[in-house]
């Protein structure tokens, strides 16, 4: 009984000790979850960075400001970025920085503040080309080379400061000049401009644009290339002696630009301290005003002031006081557009008089312009008039020739017609030749006939005048008497045996003639024509 209770209290020491063991595990778990979410959870917000410190292990040298790995106390290079991280809060401590931000239209500048330090005269860091600069990019102390753009950088502060530089903008009509202040010194320092590359003013500028740069590293200065107009009294009176000693002044205008190809040459000789980049001023104190002054001296000590007030010598000195400016600048970089004497005074003791007469020339002068202009002006009006003639000619002439067209146009529609007419005419003429000639030959064909006919007939008459013996009268009375037998022959119808009746019927068809008789012819005969009839 004692046995079973034994069993039976250690059961429940079991049974308890395994509950208690859960119950145990479960606070441990949330006690651990606790603790997590406090003591080991790095929360980094947006567009912020955690800086790690490391509170165990090696130690740092003397010489060492930031732990070169994890394995060594101290600042740690890496950072963490924003989310959620976790680390042991008994190993590591962190401190949670913005990150630092380069603005809109502004440029960011490194500066190392821990590796090895800079030689004699260096200023410029070191940096390892195969590694990023903000994660141990930079070997030395110092100015980074390069610049941060516009943008959100996690900038370790135990690392690196940054300092914000605004870029340079060239305007229009300016160039950049571009002096290096670290980089290799060339090897003849005493020349004004060092080939790309080494420190000293660089040969190529910049044109119109923004330029971003460390200004640490390079220096940019602006040049105005624009044109400048200045008067040569602007500082003062300009003037000089004449080859007979009088004092002559003049005044003029000189407009003048720093040749863009030329610009960090004329930087260089020019510039000073005193007036920083604007060179203009030096430009006309140690260039402009000298060859002005120089030419105006040595070229007009030549002529006498007489030869100053008027004629070809002071239009000679003149024109050739641009060239010389523009000969003299055009070395130096400088490039003059304009350069023109506006004005020149003469003394008044020599000037007066020959101004009179000089008017009196002019006025002269001026009347034969006039003169001339009134000759223009009549000859223009003569060949204006001449001009209005012309054009009323060609307007007649126009009017003629259309007439003269209309009229030959008529004439030829009258030949034309005219030609039909005569073509009718002459067919009409033919057709009565024709009509004639076929009448002529139809009347010479009748005529023919009627002449056959009485050919024959004469024939017939002169072969009956032949049966007669040739007497003609014998045959007319024989033809009388054959015409009027038979008449006779009805009026005596009851004496056909008397012996008239023989004479008639001597003349009947088939009756023999009568024989010719040697007794006169009965008184008949002597009333018969003499003349044939001719029978029908």
């Amino acid at each position: 009984m004692a046995r079973e209770v034994d069993k039976g209290v250690r059961a429940i020491k079991a049974a308890m000790f395994g509950l208690g063991g859960l119950v145990f595990m479960v606070f441990a778990i949330l006690l651990g979850g606790f603790l997590a979410l406090n003591f080991f959870r790095i929360d980094v917000p947006t567009a912020h960075m955690a800086v790690l410190i490391k509170k165990t292990g090696l130690n740092l040298d003397n010489d060492q400001e930031i732990a070169p790995t994890a394995e060594y106390k101290g600042v740690q290079r890496d950072f963490l970025l924003d989310g959620k991280h976790w680390r042991d809060p008994y190993n590591w401590a962190w401190e949670i920085r913005p990150q630092p931000e380069v603005p809109q239209g502004q440029m960011g500048i490194l500066v190392s503040l821990t590796g090895d330090n800079l030689g004699y005269g260096e200023f410029m860091a070191r940096v390892d080309p195969t590694k990023e600069v903000l994660k141990g990019g930079v070997l030395t102390k110092g100015i980074v080379p390069g610049y941060l753009t516009p943008g959100r950088y996690p900038i370790n502060p135990y690392l690196f400061e940054y300092e914000l530089h605004d870029p340079v903008v060239v305007p229009a009509g300016y160039r950049g000049v571009v002096t290096k202040l670290a980089g290799p010194m060339p090897e003849d320092p005493n020349t004004l401009l060092v080939p790309p590359g080494f420190r000293g003013v660089q040969a190529e500028t910049l044109d119109t644009k923004t330029h971003y740069y460390n200004p640490y590293a390079e220096e940019i200065n602006l040049v105005d290339c624009r044109s400048r107009t200045y008067r040569l009294t602007a500082d003062g009176e300009m003037g000089f002696p004449s080859k007979d000693g009088f004092w002559i002044r003049l005044d003029g205008v000189i407009e003048f630009r720093v040749m863009p190809e030329k610009a960090a040459e004329v930087y260089i000789t020019f510039n000073d301290d005193e007036n920083g980049e604007k060179i203009d001023e030096e430009i006309i104190r140690k260039v402009i005003m000298p060859i002005a002054r120089s030419y105006c001296r040595t070229e007009g000590s030549k002529y006498s002031g007489r030869q100053f007030i008027q004629g070809e010598t002071r239009s000679e000195f003149e024109d050739k006081f641009e060239s010389v400016m523009q000969l003299e600048c055009e070395p130096l970089g400088i490039g003059v557009l304009v350069a023109k004497i506006t004005d020149i005074y003469p003394p008044q003791q020599i000037a007066e008089p020959i101004r009179e007469s000089g008017l009196a020339k002019e006025e002269r002068e001026q009347f034969l312009i006039e003169i001339k202009q009134q000759e223009e002006e009549q000859k223009l009006a003569v060949q204006q008039q001449m001009a209005v003639r012309k054009q009323e000619l060609i307007k007649v002439e126009q009017e003629v020739v259309t007439l003269v067209t209309e009229a030959e146009r008529e004439q030829e529609v009258a030949v034309i017609k005219a030609n039909e007419g005569l073509e009718v005419a002459k067919s009409k003429l033919q057709a009565a030749a024709d009509e004639a000639k076929a009448i002529e030959a139809r009347g010479q064909a009748e005529a023919d006939v009627v002449r056959f006919n009485n050919e024959a007939e004469a024939a017939g008459w002169a072969r009956s005048v032949e049966a007669f013996g040739g007497n003609g009268s014998e045959f007319a009375r024989y033809v009388l008497n054959q015409k009027l037998a038979p008449a006779y022959r009805r009026i005596m119808a009851n004496t056909d045996n008397s012996p008239i009746m023989e004479i008639f019927r001597s003349f009947a068809p088939g009756a023999q003639p009568p024989q010719p008789s040697t007794e006169p012819a009965p008184a008949l005969q002597a009333s018969e024509p003499q003349s044939p009839v001719a029978s029908p």
